[in-house]
């Protein structure tokens, strides 16, 4: 039986929201949009009169629903071939959610986004919950049936243990920030700086002057997903990343054919961080993300699964992204 447009209009009123909170939740968009789906069906066959606060119980089942997609995405990801990266989100994407606050911005950087893959469900869900969305202990112990002591616990656990994975470094997230250009939250012109003047040296077809961009424990990593050739483990060192990538933007047929055509490159945001972008006719092909600090560039995350790159494809259609900074890259 169809719902009446009032229970409609409510449910597409939170959809913004739920999308925001499942992608934090899974780090992927269309789990995210797969999760928000099977929320509305729940919606569509629950009894409207008997839910009190309708934004309360949709929380409720999207946030129970996420926990079950990440329980199985765990031996799913033991499968996977190579590196496994969360999905990127160009700037604008409404699926980053409020970006009001500090505590906004950075719960949905890239580099706090690998480190939430460290997290149990449980703890993930409530870092989310309260750093990102504000909600209330007492509200998320009503969302996940726990004691709001153990709500408590939990968030400041998770938050330690992000905490702790930012203090070690690269693989871990942000050591520090670049005053005027923090990685979560930078503004456009910000980021395109740190992106051209990355460019500049990793076209120079010399490794010195990435060297000098780079931490000396920076690292290199990619996720092809299988499906794009990436390596299994990162590289490591400012030498051993800088060497790569040197290699990376070397022009080759070989690398054209791979792509298919000669990409542009963008400098934009991602996550709110600096990001490169490779587009070939119109296909965001890969997102490369950089995690600056004030000592450099730590850490070099590549997203080039197809999978991973559709909502970025359908993004970059919309336009709106500006001119590339190198044109016919390879």
């Amino acid at each position: 039986m169809a719902l009446p447009f009032s229970d409609v209009d409510q449910f597409e009123a939170a959809r913004p929201r739920l999308e925001a909170i499942a992608y934090r939740m899974l780090g992927s968009a269309s789990e995210a949009q797969d999760v928000v789906q099977e929320t509305y069906l729940r919606w569509q066959a629950a009894d409207a009169a008997r839910i009190d606060v309708p934004h309360a119980w949709l929380t409720k089942v999207l946030t129970n629903l996420c926990l079950n997609q990440l329980t199985s995405a765990r031996a799913r990801r033991e499968t996977y071939v190579g590196a496994w990266l969360p999905e990127p989100l160009l700037e604008g994407d409404p699926m980053l959610g409020p970006e009001e606050t500090a505590e906004q911005r950075e719960s949905v950087s890239y580099a706090v986004m690998v480190l939430l893959e460290r997290l149990s469900p449980k703890e993930r869900a409530v870092y989310v919950l309260r750093e990102a969305f504000a909600y209330s202990h007492r509200e998320i112990a009503e969302i996940l049936d726990l004691s709001v002591d153990v709500s408590q616990q939990t968030y400041h656990r998770a938050k330690k243990h992000v905490a702790q994975g930012r203090e070690r470094g690269p693989l871990g997230g942000t050591p520090g920030a670049v005053p005027g250009e923090e990685g979560a939250g930078i503004d456009t012109s910000a980021a395109r700086r740190i992106v051209e003047e990355f460019l500049a040296a990793a076209t120079s077809g010399r490794i010195e002057p990435l060297i000098e961009l780079l931490t000396s424990d920076a690292v290199a990593v990619g996720d092809g997903g299988g499906k794009v050739p990436a390596r299994a483990s990162a590289w490591e060192g400012a030498r051993a990343v800088a060497k790569f990538l040197r290699g990376m933007f070397k022009p080759a047929k070989a690398k054209r054919d791979l792509v298919g055509g000669s990409p542009d490159l963008y400098a934009i945001r991602a996550n709110g961080g600096p990001a490169l972008v490779a587009v070939v006719d119109g296909r965001v092909f890969g997102i490369m993300c950089l995690e600056r600090t004030p000592e450099g560039i730590v850490a070099i995350r590549s997203q080039v699964n197809p999978d991973k790159l559709h909502r970025a494809t359908q993004r970059w259609a919309a336009g709106g992204f500006g001119s590339p900074v190198l044109a016919e890259a390879l």
